[in-house]
Order: C-alpha cells, then sequence, then structure tokens
C-alpha cells in the first residue's frame, strides 16, 4: 500500500522548530475588537438568551468577522491551528466568560455536544480522578500529561480562564507532518496505521452500540488526509474479548507516532494565559498537554473552557469517521448549558 504513497504537501504540514520562531500563528484582539465583544455580550444578557440559545445573529462582530474568516480558512486549509490572545477574562465572570466565548464560536461553525450528558461547554479542571484507572474518567478532568491526540468534530477551542500554579503548558503537532515522517521512515509501518483500530467508547454507547468504535488513523478523502488517534483509548478498547488483539507491529507503530509527536522538533509547545483562545483543527494536529501543579485557592485554579466546532470545508469526512460521528449525533439531541458547579463533573464524570 505505502509503496503507492507520496508524501502530503499541505501547509498543515509544518515542524515545530520553525513555528517555534514566529508568531504568525499567533492573534492578539485589538481594543476596537475586545469593545465590540464586550457590545456583543452586552446585547445577549440585556436580551436574556443564555448558551446554548446564542446565534451567530444574536452576537453580531462585523469588525471582527474578517478574522474569523481568515482563521477559519486557516483551520481548514491553512496550518491547522491559531491562537487568539487578549480575550479580557479577568474583567468578566465565568458565566460572562463563557457567554463571550460561544458567541465567539457561533461565527466559526455550530457547536456540538461533547459527552453523552449534552454538554455543549465543556470544563478543562481537575476533579481529583484518575483517568488511567477509571474508565470514566477523561485526562482534561485531572492534573495528569495528557497524550497526543484529537477530539472528534472538525474543531476543538480552548479557552483560559485561569492557569495552573506550575505546569499545564499546550502541545501541539502537526498529524500530517508525522504522516510525512513515517512514509520516509517507516513505510511498513505506516500501512500499520492505514489500517481499522479499535478505540473504546469509554462507556458512552448508546443503546444497540458496540462499546468501541473502528477506524484507520491515517485516511484519504479525495486525495485529502485526516488523522485520527488516541492510544489510550486504543488501548482500553483491549478490555472487550471481542476486539482483536494487539500485535507487535500495532505496538511498534504506536511507540512511532508517540515518538514523533514528543520530538522537539516536531512537535510545538507553547504557554496559556488567562484570556487565550487556542482553535485546533483536529484532522490535521495533535494535541496534548503536560501535567500541572495546582492552587490551593479553588478560585485560582486551573480552568479551561472547551468547545467542539465544525467549520466550512469538511463536508465530506472519511466513511470510518461515521460510527464515532453518530455519537455526537445522539448526544445533541439535548443539549445542556455550561455547569460551573465542580460537583456536576464529578457526578458525571462523561467525555
Amino acid at each position: 500500500m505505502s509503496s503507492d504513497l507520496k508524501p502530503y504537501s499541505h501547509p498543515s504540514a509544518w515542524y515545530g522548530k520553525d513555528l517555534a520562531k514566529s508568531t504568525e500563528w499567533m492573534i492578539r484582539l485589538d481594543e476596537g475588537e475586545l469593545s465590540e465583544l464586550e457590545a456583543a455580550l452586552d446585547r445577549v444578557k440585556t436580551a436574556g438568551l443564555q448558551i446554548p440559545g446564542i446565534s451567530k445573529a444574536d452576537f453580531p462582530l462585523p469588525r471582527l468577522q474578517p478574522r474569523l474568516e481568515e482563521i477559519k480558512r486557516e483551520l481548514a486549509d491553512g496550518r491547522g491551528f491559531v491562537l487568539l490572545r487578549g480575550l479580557p477574562v479577568e474583567k468578566l465572570s465565568k458565566m460572562d466568560a463563557a457567554i463571550m466565548y460561544w458567541g465567539l464560536g457561533t461565527h466559526l461553525g455550530p457547536a456540538f455536544a461533547q459527552n453523552a450528558q449534552g454538554d455543549v461547554l465543556g470544563h478543562v479542571r481537575d476533579i481529583g480522578v484518575d483517568w488511567k484507572t477509571n474508565m470514566k474518567a477523561r485526562g482534561y478532568q485531572t492534573h495528569m500529561n495528557i497524550p497526543f491526540h484529537n477530539d472528534s468534530t472538525d474543531v476543538v477551542g480552548l479557552m483560559c480562564l485561569r492557569k495552573a500554579r506550575k505546569g499545564g503548558e499546550s502541545r501541539l503537532v502537526s498529524s500530517t507532518a508525522i504522516y510525512n515522517e513515517f512514509l520516509a521512515r517507516r513505510p511498513d509501518l505506516l500501512d500499520v496505521m492505514m489500517q481499522p483500530l479499535y478505540v473504546d467508547r469509554r462507556g458512552e454507547e448508546s443503546e444497540g452500540q458496540n462499546p468501541y468504535y473502528v477506524q484507520p488513523c491515517f485516511n484519504f478523502v479525495d486525495g485529502r488526509l485526516f488523522v485520527r488517534y488516541n492510544r489510550t483509548f486504543i488501548e482500553s478498547a483491549q478490555r472487550f474479548p471481542d476486539v482483536p488483539r494487539l500485535t507487535p507491529r500495532h505496538i511498534e507503530a504506536m511507540d512511532l507516532m508517540d515518538a514523533l509527536c514528543d520530538d522537539p522538533g516536531i512537535c510545538l509547545d507553547m504557554g496559556f494565559e488567562p484570556g487565550d483562545i487556542q482553535l485546533v483543527c483536529n484532522y490535521v494536529v495533535l494535541h496534548s498537554r503536560n501535567d500541572f501543579e495546582d492552587w490551593e485557592d479553588p478560585d485560582r485554579r486551573r480552568h479551561l473552557l472547551r468547545l467542539w466546532v465544525n467549520i466550512p470545508g469538511f463536508e465530506k469526512l472519511p466513511a470510518a469517521f461515521a460510527d464515532r460521528n453518530a455519537d455526537m449525533v445522539a448526544w445533541q439531541r439535548h443539549p445542556r448549558p455550561p455547569v460551573f458547579d465542580n460537583s456536576a463533573g464529578m457526578a458525571t464524570l462523561a467525555h
């Protein structure tokens, strides 16, 4: 199979050592744009609107719109990520910050529920669980390192409300560049990663579904490369007796994948400051996070808000994605507004 493949020539196939020399991937909001966001926030609050009932029309951003169109193009056809900087979260309540973030997101595309509880705005914070032993827990609910992976929608957005006392830096890597590295170094293992892999649903299957779904890591549609990878969930799917066993070649291929993700010349590390919004195209970029030490004061502890969005440009997806994407369609039937009570996360422990 790999003998017929060629390197993937695309702006998304970048190397961290090159991007670390510039700030071209960072966009700082100016005063006029911030004033427009604040005016849109006041507008929806005056109207009594709440998430998820706030639409693009409810949150007008005419000045910011050209910049948002540029961001969408960068996500779909460019390097696959941007960092927006400067949202004034220190002046906002958590709910107001969430509404501003949601309103901005409506100009990118429709948001999707992120778990079986229908949460449309997820919380990334440590609630004291261990995702390696608790199959209902997730890495983002801990202070632990999260290995490189991607999520299930076109774009994942993370907004920083509070940062940790120490650590918790964000890490990105181009999955299309990693594809090229596989092709150059070990085309035999690229073949393995282009074959079906069994991935754990971690207890979120709907009635009649298998507790796992099946898809390759590297997928092509009309010459376009789509990547999905989550080793933790691939390995935990081995708990099901009807899932084929991972072979030594599977392990070797995933070991290479992880080594390439962690290569300091390939990945890009970045700090996460309050008010930062990181937008990442899941099909061409994998994301990770370092472990962190948090503050004792609950009001100062690390807290990010997560948004899953679909954007124009990805109307045709690999057929292998359909089973997993059906989960989000089911979850979307009962969208739930953001809940800022930490005990709610403990009660559901859901992705």
